[in-house]
């Protein structure tokens, strides 16, 4: 397993990153394509997941907020890929890039049915729930050691 990333939205790495969102979001949760790709995406910084075999198997994207800060989005897992502990292994490799970069401070908007994932990993839920494409959410940060 190892965790690739790129700014490049032409690389084969944004389109691996794309056909799982588009899989995850679009097609299962009924997310617009129009809401899914947004203005952000040439801002972000797009991870994904590859196993042994080299398919994709997770992906998520680092939003810079300022330079000790980043924004966890687009945390996604196949469903023929969940329950092997995927999501967790990037987020680990993600939060490994945001320290070896000086971040120091993660936030994300997490879907409410992934709450407990995140605070699995550390990440603290604040304020109140929210509707982002019209299911709720919640903020949850983690401060990087």
């Amino acid at each position: 397993m190892h965790v690739a990333q790129t700014k490049d939205t032409l690389s084969g790495i944004y389109l691996d990153s794309l056909k799982i969102r588009n899989t995850v979001f679009v097609k299962e949760q009924g997310v617009p394509l129009s809401l899914e790709v947004d203005e952000n995406e040439a801002l972000a910084i797009h991870f994904v997941l590859y196993d042994d075999q080299n398919q994709a198997v997770a992906t998520l994207r680092f939003l810079p907020i300022s330079d000790q800060m980043m924004k966890l989005q687009r945390m996604a897992v196949p469903k023929s890929h969940r329950g092997h502990g995927y999501g967790r292994i990037l987020i680990e490799g993600a939060e490994t890039f945001a320290r070896n970069h000086r971040v120091e401070k993660i936030t994300l908007g997490a879907q409410l049915t992934a709450k407990e994932f995140y605070q699995k990993l550390g990440y603290q839920p604040e304020g109140d729930i929210f509707l982002d494409a019209d299911m709720p959410h919640i903020k949850m940060t983690k401060v990087l050691a």
